[in-house]
């Protein structure tokens, strides 16, 4: 297999995680035989400072010739006197929408050993693993007409989509789906909105393909109590924009820190890949960042983009052996508990190297028996 991956670490403890990942894909080329090569570019504040745009020409231009591209994180501080439109976030937004990518992939699952960093009680949250399949493009956050007249003292946002845009999520939903435990939920908004009237339509429509897929279909009212109470009935949940957005958040306090949570963003021109959390400039170069989120970034990317699902499976068992031998970062420690070991950015990343060469040595021993 060969990758060529779009690296962009962006800002504060960007870099530190992004190199974690790195560490690991790395990994997986040399046990697997695999040729992966890595392009570092420039995005976020640190391109503001080197070259004087937040998405320098230069970084989408690389980008758009890759296989995949892993993004760190963007945010900084010292550039919020700037507008909007020259801020680091400027930055993130105007390569998802170059990209193209319509599917934003967001896991939630629940460890076992993190079961005390969830607000929720563990007999709810255990053996939790839902995949969000959210619309990217479209919906209230891109309708148009859009704006806030201020001397009428009216603002205006209009929520649409077409059915094409409908199916070709919906379709990523039931492939992957059918690769899971068989489920979709389709959330929406059916008993008020016309546009959720289509959305469920056409979903229903695609159901129809993929017979061996269970569809059922939830307000998203409902489905916001249901993923606190109930989230084991849950396996791919399909959402439009705004709900996806909502939801998707709520459903990370079941895996208990921001710290954790990978995500994808698939169906365009090249993959992005990036972990859920924010740049946090306050802990940057302190090595008290959590790299498991980005270094589950990094099994997406093998699992969508290089199709080693082997391998991304690896990587995701390794995460759970050493969150059971009790290593922790600061985000998903809990006081003095007995059997946690506190473990800085790197070390982390380290013994998630190490189990994952001795999960890949003994799959390649079983093969040679």
């Amino acid at each position: 297999m060969k990758l060529k991956i779009a690296v962009l670490a962006g800002d504060g403890i960007g870099p530190e995680v992004t190199n974690e990942a790195t560490s690991i894909l790395r990994a997986v080329a040399e046990f697997g035989g695999h040729d992966f090569s890595f392009v570092p570019l420039l995005i976020g504040g640190v391109a503001i400072t080197e070259a004087g745009s937040p998405l320098p020409t230069a970084t989408l231009d690389a980008a758009l010739e890759c296989d995949a591209v892993l993004l760190g994180a963007v945010g900084d501080n010292k550039f919020n006197s700037l507008t909007p439109d020259k801020r680091p976030e400027a930055g993130l937004l105007q390569i998802r929408q170059a990209l193209g990518g319509f599917a934003n992939l967001r896991p939630s699952v629940a460890y076992k050993a993190l079961a005390a960093s969830s607000p929720l009680r563990p007999e709810v949250t255990e053996g939790v693993d839902m995949l969000f399949v959210r619309e990217l493009l479209g919906g209230l956050y891109f309708g148009a007409p859009r704006e806030w007249n201020r001397e009428k003292e009216v603002a205006i946002n209009t929520m649409r989509y077409t059915k094409a845009e409908v199916v070709r999520v919906a379709r990523v939903a039931f492939e992957l789906a059918a690769k899971r435990r068989k489920k979709v939920t389709s959330v929406d908004k059916a008993n008020v909105l016309e546009v959720s009237q289509l959305w469920r339509a056409a979903v229903t429509e695609v159901a129809a393909d993929y017979p061996e897929v269970t569809l059922e279909h939830q307000l998203v009212d409902s489905m916001a109590m249901h993923i606190m109470n109930t989230p084991r009935n849950f396996d791919v949940v399909l959402t439009e924009n705004l709900f996806g957005d909502i939801l998707s958040d709520e459903a990370g306090v079941i895996t208990g820190s921001l710290g954790m949570l990978p995500s994808a963003t698939i169906g365009g021109a090249v993959n992005l890949y990036e972990p859920v959390h924010g740049s946090a400039p306050d802990i940057a170069g302190q090595g008290k960042a959590n790299p498991l989120g980005a270094i589950l970034t990094a099994a997406m990317i093998l699992r969508h983009s290089a199709g080693l699902e082997q391998d991304a499976a690896a990587v995701e068992t390794a995460v759970v052996k050493v969150l059971d031998a009790g290593y922790r970062t600061s985000d998903i420690a809990r006081g003095q508990t007995a059997g946690q070991t506190p473990v800085t950015t790197h070390e982390m990343g380290r013994l998630v190297h190490e189990a994952l060469a001795q999960s890949i040595d003994q799959r390649q021993a079983m093969h040679a028996v």
